[in-house]
């Protein structure tokens, strides 16, 4: 249903830092149409890289709706609903599902550090209250939870948990999780810097944060890796490399809002306890953008 160069896009925002700075939906309608141009496979809505975690409920379900309405069909639109409390999980999956959004990604409880059990019954609970296709998100670097291969495998017997989004950066994961699960299960890295790599050896492709500064670069690295032609792949990835790094020089999505905002696509706005990223690191990024052809 999905491959290719997913962006986790980040949230327009207007100036400033603050608990409650203000949503930009001009400078979103702008930035969707960005990505559309830019040959993006598919839009992850209020994902990590979205501020999810700072945007209350009716706040995040009425940014998804923004998502699907702007859209209007023309990419797949996924939509992040994943939360450490399985009741508010259910709830925000089912906004997704009744606002028209194609998929939803849902990441491991953070924080209160489940069981693999508590894992496998979180998802399956919350697939079975909610009729969307599901996208399970391990990033235990984040969540303090790692969702193991077989608990992954356990859960994609379920009909409509569809894929992962693996953002271990571990690749031999790869073959055991595919072993497991089956050809038709979706495979997505969720780690820019081996992501061409993870797609070289069978995976389906890539939710980006890179993406939202070089969508171009990244849809066309994700294709000529995911039809195996390794040379252009990694041609491609060679110039992104350093925008993969410095794109983390700060908590996401930190730098990756100052590099948007850098190529005149949003405004200077984050929330707290998100900052601005500081000076030091700028003229960092702005070098790995140019590296990448960006700037």
């Amino acid at each position: 249903m999905f491959q290719g160069s997913m962006v986790a896009l980040v949230t327009p925002m207007k100036s400033g830092v603050s608990p409650d700075t203000a949503l930009d939906i001009e400078a979103l309608a702008q930035l969707i149409e960005f990505h559309i141009e830019n040959r993006t496979d598919a839009l992850v809505a209020v994902g990590t890289t979205g501020e999810s975690a700072t945007l209350p409920e009716k706040e995040h379900c009425d940014l998804i709706r923004q998502f699907v309405e702007i859209v209007d069909g023309r990419v797949p639109v996924i939509a992040g609903t994943g939360a450490n409390s399985t009741i508010e999980a259910i709830s925000l999956t089912n906004c997704a599902r009744q606002v028209g959004a194609d998929a939803c990604l849902l990441v491991t409880p953070y924080y209160n550090k489940p069981t693999q059990e508590g894992l496998f019954q979180h998802h399956k609970a919350v697939a079975e209250a909610v009729d969307i296709p599901q996208i399970l998100y391990n990033v235990p670097a984040r969540t303090a939870c790692d969702m193991l291969p077989e608990t992954v495998g356990r859960l994609s017997h379920i009909a409509n948990i569809i894929g992962v989004k693996e953002a271990t950066a571990e690749l031999d994961r790869l073959p055991i999780i595919r072993q497991l699960c089956g050809d038709d299960f979706m495979l997505v890295s969720g780690d820019d810097a081996t992501a061409c790599e993870f797609m070289l050896q069978g995976g389906d492709g890539v939710i980006s944060v890179t993406a939202n500064v070089a969508p171009l670069a990244m849809h066309e690295m994700s294709m000529y890796a995911i039809d195996g032609d390794a040379k252009a792949a990694n041609g491609i990835n060679e110039r992104l490399l350093k925008l993969h790094d410095a794109l983390f020089l700060e908590s996401n999505p930190i730098p990756a809002k100052w590099a948007v905002c850098r190529m005149g696509l949003i405004e200077a706005g984050i929330r707290l306890p998100m900052t601005w990223m500081s000076t030091q690191h700028e003229t960092e990024l702005e070098a790995a953008m140019q590296a990448a052809g960006v700037l």
